[in-house]
């Protein structure tokens, strides 16, 4: 068997990507030691383009055995980071380090200095890897992603939205504009600049809403009485998997500490275990969201852990 690699080529690859994400997904018991298919999705539409400028001409990098896609090289967002998502039957020291050096050479960045930086994620407990990168000079440090998800064949509680607050699908015209206002506010401390210039030119949530999983009835907003956005949800439901993504999830400063985000994730589990959603994912970074996630979806499953190296 011989393992080719190259370049992402055309939006035919994208809809392989999508396919191969979707494969693994399953052979991996729907954990998500590869991507799950919606944050290829967003990750095309939102960090890549809208964040980075760049497309997946740009970060894609593919290897394939006997023309069948095998594994997928890229960043969630800019370069200087790189996500390995390999099919378990073809996973070996060989493809992860020569998927390492593609990634030093195509998505590593220079800094100031002149010194070359790269980051690269495994899970916990993937020990393949995690001795890869520690032979080759990474170190675990950075970011860690705790992941959680639910069995949505189990019971999901009920949990009334706070008074004064009405929550519903995100509504189309005037209330998008509603919808980047909040984004501003929502992740970045409430900086009215950042809100502002969200709301001005709406182009980057209209290219999140082109992704063929987005859902405008899984795109759930907490609004105020005075018709403002407090706090949003999106959910990304793959029908074929009969899994879904939450992303992202934030609450506006001023209507925090309300249960707003708890009960939106939980008409969320509501609406995907009507649809016949099987699986519920989301993941956390911090301490505070890491909480909620957990009494919420579901205890943690494992942490996907960033591994660097400057060089």
């Amino acid at each position: 068997m011989e393992i080719k690699y190259r370049t992402y080529q055309s939006e035919d690859d994208f809809w392989r990507m999508r396919a191969f994400l979707r494969e693994v997904f399953v052979l991996n018991d729907f954990r998500e030691r590869a991507w799950h298919v919606a944050r290829l999705e967003y990750a095309r539409w939102h960090t890549v383009l809208n964040c980075a400028n760049l497309t997946l001409h740009d970060v894609a990098h593919l290897w394939e055995a006997d023309g069948k896609l095998i594994a997928i090289a890229m960043p969630d967002g800019g370069l200087d980071e790189a996500h390995f998502m390999i099919h378990p039957q073809y996973d070996s020291r060989v493809l992860e380090e020569e998927m390492l050096a593609v990634a030093e050479e195509k998505l590593s960045i220079k800094k100031d200095n002149g010194e070359q930086l790269l980051a690269v994620w495994a899970m916990e407990d993937d020990h393949l890897r995690r001795e890869m990168l520690a032979d080759h000079g990474y170190e675990r440090k950075g970011w860690v992603e705790t992941q959680h998800r639910r069995d949505l064949t189990l019971p999901i509680p009920e949990v009334e939205g706070p008074e004064g607050y009405t929550l519903r699908s995100l509504g189309d015209g005037l209330e998008l504009l509603e919808r980047c206002y909040a984004s501003g506010l929502g992740f970045h401390q409430g900086d009215i600049k950042i809100a502002v210039e969200n709301r001005d030119d709406v182009t980057w949530y209209r290219n999140i809403q082109t992704a063929p999983l987005y859902r405008r009835d899984l795109d759930l907003v907490a609004v105020a009485s005075d018709g403002s956005i407090a706090s949003f949800c999106t959910i990304w439901f793959d029908d074929v998997t009969r899994s879904a993504y939450f992303e992202p999830v934030a609450t506006v400063p001023a209507h925090q500490r309300r249960g707003l985000s708890r009960a939106l994730l939980t008409m969320g589990l509501h609406r995907l275990k009507r649809m016949g959603c099987l699986w519920a994912t989301v993941a956390g970074f911090e301490p505070g969201p890491n909480r909620l996630y957990e009494t919420t979806v579901g205890s943690e499953y494992g942490h996907y852990q960033s591994w660097v190296k400057t060089w």
